[in-house]
């Protein structure tokens, strides 16, 4: 069977790579990170840089699940590893780094999702047809645990509705209506696809108004999406039928 957070994985890039795209100064501090991510993983993302008066950029590494200021503990329970770009302004764990502008881009190789137009659960990859790497928009923040003084960084992906996007509403399994118990047709479903943010989009999104920001908020062109079924042996043993990178 596949694992249940198949569409919660991305790939991340070489950091020297994400250096050059991203323009990050390299003195910045060593960076631990996982190279396959899942929720609760250590990945990379790409912020203003705090300690600066003026305007740079920085990378660091930190816990994908946004742990919000209201946490107990830095090992917060909840899923927050994805959240709903139209909800930002009224879940209680994202809002406050939204309202304060805490933006940041997380750069990927590749992110995958789940395809059931098979009838089966069939992971399919997504890189950028261009073969630059994926910034996807993403909100963090900083959670201080004031026994200890340590300072735990986190991050949560940024999503938005998809029914209308000819690639991405083709993904995840479709939605059962509960009395029918057939799948509901694609305007009642709730297709969801990750946000990029373009190079020349970067700094308004790190530093800009939160208009500025929403206005950011936008789904990639089909153009853009180079997609394909992957390859594993688990995909081959059940049927798949996918080409690989």
């Amino acid at each position: 069977m596949y694992s249940a957070g198949v569409c919660n994985r991305y790939v991340s890039p070489d950091e020297a790579a994400a250096e050059r795209l991203w323009r990050i100064d390299a003195r910045n501090q060593a960076r631990i990170f996982n190279k396959v991510l899942f929720p609760k993983g250590q990945g990379l993302f790409i912020r203003r840089a705090r300690a600066e008066a003026g305007y740079s950029r920085e990378m660091l590494a930190g816990r994908w699940g946004l742990i919000p200021a209201f946490a107990k503990t830095a090992d917060y329970p909840y899923s927050t590893n994805n959240a709903r770009s139209e909800e930002l302004i009224e879940k209680a764990s994202f809002k406050t780094a939204w309202q304060r502008g805490q933006r940041c881009i997380i750069p990927a190789e590749a992110f995958f999702e789940p395809n059931w137009e098979t009838g089966r659960h069939i992971p399919w990859a997504f890189r950028r047809a261009d073969g630059d790497l994926w910034g996807l928009a993403g909100i963090w923040n900083a959670w201080t645990n004031y026994e200890t003084g340590e300072v735990h960084e986190s991050y949560s992906m940024l999503t938005k509705h998809a029914n209308s996007h000819p690639l991405m509403s083709r993904m995840h399994k479709p939605e059962i209506d509960k009395v029918t118990k057939e799948p509901l047709p694609l305007e009642r479903q709730d297709k969801r696809s990750v946000i990029p943010i373009e190079l020349g989009d970067v700094d308004a999104w790190l530093t800009g108004t939160m208009e500025q920001a929403t206005d950011l908020l936008r789904l990639a062109p089909v153009e853009i999406f180079d997609e394909r079924p992957e390859v594993t042996e688990m995909s081959k043993e059940d049927g798949g039928e996918g080409r690989g990178w």
